[in-house]
């Protein structure tokens, strides 16, 4: 066990504030790597939406002139 202590100088036996550290350095890099693999996501989401929409009006408009 590692003898460390929290900000205020208090003994941490659990190195518990070290592991919160840690984690709180390390959560962007892996914010920005989920952010890179999904940021095509989105936009095909959109595009499929718009066509969607698109097909949508051209029926409505097909069965409107019927």
């Amino acid at each position: 066990m590692a003898n460390t202590q929290g900000p205020q100088g208090n003994y941490d036996p659990a190195g518990s504030t070290q592991m919160f550290r840690a984690f709180v350095d390390e959560a962007p890099q892996g914010q920005q790597q989920q952010q890179a693999a999904g940021s095509s996501g989105p936009r095909v989401g959109v595009i499929v939406g718009v066509v969607v929409a698109v097909i949508v009006v051209a029926v409505v408009a097909w069965l409107a002139m019927k």
